[in-house]
């Protein structure tokens, strides 16, 4: 199994979900509001919105919080 990786953008749903989830997880964490040059990297994965979490090559969103098009923006 690869470490799972939780995307998000800071919103109040992503930092629930990151505190609740991605660290029973032990996953590695990419907030994109402050890492944007990761937004690439997480579309290509499959990612369309956050928060969501990569795990085993599938895609896990949690809840509807921002579209990877409006984070681009």
């Amino acid at each position: 199994m690869t470490k799972p990786i939780f995307y998000h953008a800071g919103c109040t749903i992503c930092v629930e979900a990151e505190q609740q989830v991605a660290k029973a997880l032990n996953a590695e964490i990419v907030h994109l509001g402050e890492q944007p040059e990761r937004l690439s990297e997480a579309e290509a994965a499959g990612i369309k919105s956050v928060p969501a979490v990569l795990l085993n090559g599938g895609v896990f969103h949690i809840n509807f919080g921002a579209s990877l098009a409006d984070l681009k923006a």
